[in-house]
């Protein structure tokens, strides 16, 4: 079919959710993807997010064709060697305090079960996220977002939910108290336009969740397995080595398979009971095979090391772009920020067949590249906009 036929059938059957761009996409590799109409595209949104391996890794499709042949899916009621190993592989790479995980099957549901976790943990309701925060449309983690239009469009939203400025402790240090179960944050606010805090914020914010007895949440759905160059930003220089009590995942950890995830520390896992968490689907055969499959790609492709060196050249080729004013993030999370409106940049480059993203600050483009990126592909990117 091409892309008119294609777009018919969607907007006939489909429910509008994302205002779409003009391409049909039918095949990927690595950083590229192909269209219905056969033009070839250098994706640098990696799939909203999702392609950390690059698309169509030939190790993560192997893992899932494998699994497939053997056993699609059988739920949590039986025991499981993938599963088993995609936990094991999973915390082997999470900070070290980090010792348990639970699977599920998005973002929203992760950062849904980790508040959960919280609240039973110490008994309280109270959860403290922030300005520019995004966890998810479901309704407790609607309800922790303060961005725009999402909250409104959750109401009603979930009782007992306050914010605070990003960035700034005496803000939380005036919400949290002995009633807070939990605090919860993206370490760089991907959808606000990449913001970021200092390593002494992420310090800060520990102590204090430790003084109130709070549970500290880092939503990694985004900047997590690797993203940031490093396995994840809890732990790392980043967050000034702070460790919080859980990390939630999804986007990144499966290549593609939809998955989710939170990682707990002891704290947490000794508070959790038979029947106080459940998903049908979360821990599938398939989606856990290809949890552990991208894992495997990560750390043997030297990918951690590759997003460190993709933010180097992209920061370097742009430092003389004039109409650059400055680049947010680590890694392969970046925000360009530039003098225009970023939606005329996006659309440009789309023309030149470079997919990206925006974001919720009208000037900043989203970069979100697959890991496997290359200088090369980077490259095309900066000589595009330093032409512009």
């Amino acid at each position: 079919m091409n892309f008119d036929a294609i777009a018919k059938l969607e907007d006939e059957f489909q429910l509008a959710t994302y205002k779409k761009m003009g391409i049909a996409v039918e095949r990927g590799e690595g950083s590229w993807v192909w269209t219905s109409d056969g033009d070839k595209y250098l994706d640098l949104y990696g799939g909203h997010a999702v392609c950390a391996t690059g698309h169509s890794h030939p190790h993560v499709v192997n893992a899932i064709k494998e699994q497939a042949e053997k056993l699609l899916f059988y739920s949590n009621l039986v025991y499981s060697e993938i599963r088993g190993r995609a936990a094991q592989k999973l915390v082997s790479v999470a900070p070290k305090s980090l010792t348990k995980a639970f699977f599920c099957n998005s973002g929203t549901e992760a950062n849904e079960n980790a508040m959960r976790m919280a609240r039973m943990a110490t008994g309280r309701e109270k959860i403290v996220s922030f300005t520019g925060g995004f966890h998810g449309r479901t309704a407790d983690s609607i309800s922790a977002t303060f961005l725009g239009k999402y909250r409104e469009i959750g109401k009603p939203n979930v009782p007992h939910h306050v914010e605070a400025e990003f960035g700034n402790i005496e803000s939380v240090r005036s919400v949290i108290d002995d009633q807070t179960a939990g605090v919860i944050l993206e370490p760089i606010q991907s959808m606000a336009g990449v913001r970021e805090a200092e390593p002494r914020f992420f310090r800060e914010l520990r102590d204090l969740c430790d003084e109130f007895g709070a549970i500290l949440i880092f939503d990694e759905v985004q900047t997590g397995v690797g993203r940031t160059g490093n396995w994840f930003f809890a732990g790392s220089d980043l967050a000034g080595g702070v460790e919080p009590d859980i990390i939630t995942l999804a986007k990144s950890l499966a290549s593609g398979i939809p998955v989710g995830a939170c990682l707990v520390n002891d704290r947490i896992s000794s508070t959790i009971k038979e029947n106080d968490l459940g998903t049908t689907f979360g821990g599938g055969m398939i989606a856990m095979a290809a949890v552990l499959a991208t894992l495997e790609v990560v750390g043997d492709e030297d990918m951690l090391a590759n997003a460190v060196r993709v933010e180097q050249q992209i920061r370097t080729g742009l430092n003389a772009v004039e109409s650059v004013v400055e680049v947010h993030g680590k890694g392969c999370l970046l925000g360009i920020e530039f003098a225009e409106t970023a939606s005329i940049v996006h659309s440009k480059l789309l023309d030149a067949k470079i997919i990206t993203g925006v974001s919720s600050s009208a000037n900043v483009l989203r970069l979100l590249p697959p890991l496997c990126v290359t200088t090369n592909e980077v490259g095309m990117l900066v000589d595009v906009l330093a032409s512009r």
